[in-house]
């Protein structure tokens, strides 16, 4: 099904069972330990051996010599797997540097060898017993080094200007410059990730955590220089990935490469110090905006810059991009700058772009509404735009910001928040509020199911769309059981498995719009058959309560598969809609907080999200998506950093004791509200991502409640006792 007009009235619209707050049907099997993990596919195959990576010892060199001996004779061992004996590797397309590393090394803890045994805990104790001489050469870990020594625009991003902005800043009675930084951070996912490797001769088949599996399909048979017929991979529950899991990444290979090594299955799961420098990460940025405005608050230049880091090969952090639609302004400048670290590769994480980029934009809102004298969030309102600001003709789809923002300062009691910073006071506390905007594009992507009715009137849904925690079997079966008129109960889900037809994946926010749409084009073809079947007219058909209905008749949709099942398959593809619409989600974010006077402890209090992001398929596991990325962006704001170790080229806290992120003792109220909104040029659903739009613009919302509460502006994340303490007001 080709989409390329804005959706017209359909079956979803109906709201009987899309809307409504259904409990996800996965939650039972997950709390009876029914829904296994791939480390948990304890059944899957026989025989299976444990793998134990072991990581480079060094940033950037050479392996000189590799002592096996000790290892091999290790109770339980056998086999070893390094580069001298994995056969001929090509890269996967969306791997910017080697997963199998040796004798060259290009970051610290790159998988250099599998050491595979029995038991997993004779496998750990053997590679302990891998012995390893490196030749180091000097690299560069520093980005703020690299942005000293001058890094021009990245070549795939240049810079894109629209009028005048120097003579307009300059020209400006009203002026902002000032730079901001976040850290590198890593996922912290609570599964690790982790695979199960099989062969059957020259077949092979991966149990895994991967989060868009059509992706991991494609790269790991070019990987292995193998026909992708040859290759299944099976991805049925994800326990979290947040963007680390939407790649091939080593333990799906090192599983692979193991298992056809020992000649049995394999099982590999990254130890939790590897995840941090083995896989991807989210890279650090250095932010300038420069934001100029009228006396009377509407901005007329703005510029934002932003520097990051990556491997050979790998890409910005497009911090920036955000900044290219926000805000109304004639005069525009905005670029990123690409430095080569030898650091692990930066990538997808949480929200890539808007994420950090408004943890500086919106900052930089706030200040400049100080400095006008004016509320943050008229400020805001005064500088919205209904049209993308580069390109005049091309209105945003849907943008109801303004009414995000209205609605959550009367929910939030913005009108008792103190103009003057640092007077509010409950005791030892000092108490601000903060608010920012939140933002994140709408993505599409062509996305495939198949469908087919039984006898028994059950309708099984088939495609290889992720479930990441996020409620995919949810709202994949409210989408079937809406589009063929039957109960939720009579709806089978199947997903993660690369010989269902390919689907958009988890990722991005795009997942959940794309998937079920193309579960609704399959739909459309099955409705024609089971109409064709029963002798109906499909264009008038009416599917409800397990009935097809047509004029005066009236006939169970069973019937229609009595001679045999009925199936459909179909990809749903997308036109240029998104040329000639901007479309994005926005909200309000809302926060209190309250500071130790003495000690600059922060405790967020309240928090408030209000959204509009089109048609929302589930409000319960949309509020949950929501609240869990508000409480990553509390976690962005106040503690999430991995502390790079710039002579030696790692990050110091790769485990879950040193890199701290939120408990339930840091979580505050939180309130989500819905705008009610559908988007007929997003997809045949109306609807569009909201999970990352949940952590888009929250760091700013409490970064500016601090100074709210303390008077203190701190500009580099994250906001640690240390950069209040000194400067606490008497």
């Amino acid at each position: 099904m080709r989409f390329d007009t804005p959706a017209t009235t359909n079956p979803i619209d109906r709201l009987r069972i899309i809307g409504q707050p259904v409990d996800r049907i996965d939650g039972p099997l997950k709390v009876r330990g029914a829904a296994p993990y791939a480390y948990e596919q304890h059944e899957a195959v026989p025989n299976q051996a444990y793998g134990w990576v072991v990581g480079a010892g060094i940033a950037k060199g050479r392996i000189t010599r590799m002592d096996l001996d000790a290892a091999h004779a290790a109770p339980g061992v056998i086999a070893i797997l390094t580069t001298e004996n994995a056969g001929p590797l090509d890269k996967g397309k969306r791997n910017a540097a080697p997963l199998l590393g040796g004798p060259e090394i290009t970051h610290y803890h790159q998988a250099i060898a599998l050491v595979i045994a029995e038991s997993f805990e004779q496998a750990r104790d053997a590679a302990q017993r891998v012995q390893v001489a490196y030749a180091v050469e000097e690299g560069a870990f520093d980005l703020a080094e690299a942005k000293a020594e001058g890094v021009g625009p990245s070549k795939d991003s240049p810079d894109s200007k629209i009028g005048d902005f120097a003579k307009a800043f300059a020209e400006a009675p009203v002026q902002l410059d000032a730079t901001y930084t976040t850290p590198d951070q890593t996922h912290a996912m609570m599964e690790p990730h982790a695979s199960l490797a099989a062969w059957d001769g020259e077949s092979l088949e991966v149990w895994t955590s991967n989060q868009m599996v059509a992706w991991a399909h494609q790269d790991l048979a070019k990987t292995l220089r193998l026909k992708k017929e040859q290759v299944r991979i099976r991805s049925p529950y994800v326990g979290g990935g947040f963007g680390a899991k939407l790649f091939l990444r080593a333990d799906i290979l090192l599983a692979a490469l193991g298992a056809r090594l020992a000649g049995r299955p394999v099982k590999v799961a990254l130890q939790r110090p590897l995840i941090a420098n083995n896989t991807t990460h989210r890279a650090a940025t250095i932010q300038r905006i420069r934001l100029g405005a009228g006396r009377d608050g509407r901005l007329t230049a703005i510029a934002h810059e932003s520097w990051s880091g990556n491997v050979e090969g790998g890409e910005e952090e497009n911090a920036i991009q955000q900044t290219r639609l926000l805000y109304a302004g004639a005069n525009r400048l905005t670029g990123t700058r690409l430095a080569h670290l030898d650091l692990a590769e930066g990538n997808a994480m949480r929200a890539p772009g808007e994420a950090p980029g408004l943890l500086a934009l919106e900052v930089a809102m706030d200040e400049m509404a100080e400095k006008l004298g004016i509320d943050p969030v008229e400020f805001r309102i005064l500088n919205d735009t209904q049209e993308d600001p580069e390109k005049p003709d091309r209105p945003f789809s849907q943008r109801q910001l303004i009414e995000c923002l209205r609605q959550g300062a009367a929910g939030f009691g913005w009108d008792q928040r103190s103009a003057q910073p640092g007077t509010r006071r409950e005791g030892r506390w000092l108490v601000g509020l903060g608010m920012a905007v939140g933002f994140r594009n709408n993505l599409v992507d062509k996305s495939g199911a198949r469908v087919r009715l039984d006898g028994e009137g059950i309708v099984t849904v088939e495609t290889d769309m992720t479930d990441i925690g996020t409620g995919s079997y949810t709202i994949i079966a409210q989408t079937a059981a809406e589009m063929m008129g039957v109960a939720l109960d009579r709806v089978v889900v199947r997903l993660g498995d690369s010989s269902f037809p390919a689907s958009a994946g988890s990722g991005g926010q795009w997942g959940a719009n794309t998937s079920t749409a193309g579960v609704y084009a399959a739909c459309v073809k099955l409705r024609e058959q089971v109409a064709q079947a029963l002798g109906l007219n499909a264009s008038d058909a009416d599917f409800a309560d397990g009935m097809v209905r047509s004029g005066e008749r009236s006939i169970p949709l069973a019937d229609a598969a009595r001679d045999g099942a009925l199936t459909a398959e179909d990809t749903i593809e997308f036109g240029d809609l998104q040329k000639r619409f901007q479309q994005s989600t926005f909200a309000g974010h809302f926060v209190e907080v309250a500071v130790d006077a003495a000690t600059a402890e922060v405790r967020v209090r309240r928090m408030l999200a209000v959204c509009a992001a089109g048609r929302i398929l589930n409000p319960k596991s949309a509020r949950s998506q929501v609240i869990g990325a508000m409480t990553m962006g509390l976690g962005a704001a106040l503690m999430e950093e991995l502390a790079v170790d710039t002579r030696q080229g790692f990050f110091v806290n790769h485990d879950l004791a040193g890199y701290e992120v939120p408990v339930h003792a840091d979580v505050p109220r939180q309130e989500v509200i819905f705008l009610d909104e559908v988007d007929p040029t997003s997809s045949p659903m109306k609807a569009k991502g909201v999970g990352e739009l949940g952590l888009c613009g929250v760091g700013a919302a409490v970064a500016n409640a601090i100074h709210n509460a303390t008077g203190i502006r701190v500009r580099d994340y994250p906001i640690t006792l240390d950069k209040l303490l000194d400067r606490l007001p008497g």
